[in-house]
C-alpha cells in the first residue's frame, strides 16, 4: 500500500469519527420528531454546514474542508447506514450533486457567489429537472427560459425536487430553444428570492418522510442573463456529465443503508427466541443472511471499482448505470428479506426496520429508473 492510500486511509478514519459523533449528537436523538414532523428543520442546514460537514472536498478558498472525495461519499454511507436515508438524500443533492455543477461548469463569479455560502448552509440547493408531464423524459421538458435584454424570462414547473421548498439556489432546466429536443436545453442557477418563483405544499411521500420534496412554478420570472450556468443550449451535455456522480450517490447511499439493515437485523435474530431457540439458529434466517452479506460485498466492490475509475476521469455513463442498478436493486431486495425476518413487529414503526424498507424504495426511481438504467446499459453494448 502506498503512503498516498495510507494517509488517504487516515484522512477517512478522522473524518468518520468526527462525522458519526455529529449524527449521535445533532441528528439521532432529533430524526424520528424530523419524520413524523414530514420536516427537517432549515437550521439543520447551518449546524451542517458550522461542523464542516458540507462539500468537503472542495477547496479550501471557498471556506471547505480540502478533503478528499471518498470523504464526501463515506458521509452519505453513514448517513444512511444509521438510518437518515431522507437526510442523506438531500445532502447528496446539495453537496455532491449541485456543487460540482458550479465548479465544474460555472464562471468564477458563480463560484464565488455561491459556493462559499453552500459551505456554511446559509444557502441551500436543489438541481430541478423533472415535470409533471416529462419524468425521465428529459427532451420532452416544457419549462422555457425566454431571452429578453439582459434577462431570461423562466415560465415552467417543476415535481418532485428534493430540497426544493428550502433552497435558495436552484439549478433550472429548461428550454431556451423550444424546436431544438435535447439540444435546445439550457442551465441556470436560480436565486429563490425573486419574483415569479413559488412552490407548491411539500410532496407527501411513502418513505424519506423529513427530506423536503416540492413541486415547483416559475411564472413570468426574471432572471440575470449570467444566470446561465455554462453554454447555452449545452445544458444536456453538463447533465450527462454530471450524472455519473450522483448516480454514484445513489450507489453509495444504498451500500450504507442496505449495511445498516443488515446491522439491525442481525442484532435482532440473535435476540428473539422462537420454538425454545434463537431465531439465528435457523437454517433459513442462516442463509438468507449469508446471501444478504454476500450480495452487499459484491455491491461494494462494484463500488470501489467505479469510485477508483470517477477519480481517474474514467467512469462511463455505462459505468454509473450499472453500479446505481445493481447497488439499488440490492437495497430493494436486502431490506426486504430483513424485515421478514422480523415477523410482525418488522411492519411496526416500533422498530427501525420498517424505516429502512419505506425509505429504500425511492431509490431505483430517482436520478434514473432502474428501467432507465438498464436502457443506458444496452446502448453501450449494443448501440440505439
Amino acid at each position: 500500500m502506498s503512503t498516498t492510500e495510507d494517509a488517504n486511509i487516515e484522512e477517512i478514519q478522522m473524518f468518520r469519527d468526527m462525522v458519526l459523533r455529529f449524527l449521535e449528537q445533532e441528528v439521532l436523538p432529533h430524526y424520528d420528531t424530523w419524520e413524523k414532523n414530514h420536516k427537517m428543520p432549515r437550521e439543520m442546514w447551518n449546524t451542517l454546514g458550522s461542523a464542516g460537514m458540507l462539500l468537503v472536498d472542495f477547496p479550501e478558498k471557498y471556506g471547505a474542508a480540502g478533503a478528499s472525495f471518498d470523504v464526501c461519499q463515506m458521509i452519505q454511507e453513514e448517513m444512511c447506514r444509521m438510518g437518515f436515508h431522507g437526510l442523506g438524500t438531500g445532502y447528496n443533492i446539495h453537496a455532491n450533486i449541485v456543487a460540482p455543477y458550479v465548479m465544474n461548469i460555472g464562471t468564477q463569479q458563480q463560484q464565488d457567489q455561491w459556493l462559499p455560502k453552500m459551505v456554511t448552509g446559509e444557502v441551500v440547493t436543489a438541481l430541478a429537472m423533472t415535470e409533471p408531464g416529462a419524468g425521465s423524459d428529459l427532451a420532452g421538458m416544457r419549462t422555457s427560459a425566454v431571452k429578453d435584454g439582459d434577462e431570461y424570462v423562466l415560465n415552467g414547473s417543476k415535481t418532485f425536487i428534493t430540497n426544493g421548498n428550502t433552497a435558495e439556489m436552484i439549478i433550472v432546466c429548461a428550454k431556451t430553444d423550444i424546436h431544438a429536443g435535447s439540444k435546445g436545453i439550457s442551465l441556470f442557477l436560480v436565486d429563490t428570492s425573486l419574483p415569479g418563483f413559488s412552490t407548491g405544499k411539500p410532496i407527501e411521500k411513502m418513505g424519506q418522510h423529513c427530506s423536503d420534496t416540492a413541486e415547483l412554478f416559475f411564472e413570468n420570472m426574471r432572471i440575470p442573463s449570467d444566470a446561465l450556468l455554462g453554454e447555452e443550449g449545452k445544458g444536456f451535455v453538463y447533465l450527462m456529465q454530471e450524472l455519473p456522480r450522483e448516480r454514484l450517490g445513489c450507489a453509495v447511499q444504498a451500500i450504507g443503508h442496505a449495511q445498516g439493515a443488515l446491522d439491525l437485523t442481525c442484532d435482532y435474530v440473535k435476540e428473539r427466541k422462537a420454538f425454545g431457540q434463537s431465531v439465528s439458529q435457523f437454517q433459513n434466517t442462516r442463509f438468507k443472511l449469508a446471501q444478504c452479506q454476500t450480495e452487499l460485498e459484491l455491491c461494494r466492490a462494484l463500488l470501489e471499482k467505479h469510485m477508483y475509475k470517477y477519480k481517474q476521469g474514467k467512469m462511463t455513463v455505462s459505468d454509473a448505470a450499472m453500479l446505481k442498478l445493481a447497488a439499488t436493486e440490492m437495497q430493494l431486495t436486502m431490506v426486504n428479506e430483513c424485515l421478514q425476518l422480523f415477523g410482525g413487529y418488522g411492519y411496526t414503526d416500533e422498530y427501525p426496520i420498517s424505516r429502512f424498507y419505506r425509505d429504500a424504495r425511492i431509490q431505483t426511481i430517482y436520478a434514473g429508473s432502474s428501467e432507465i438504467m438498464k436502457e443506458v446499459i444496452a446502448r453501450g453494448i449494443l448501440g440505439r
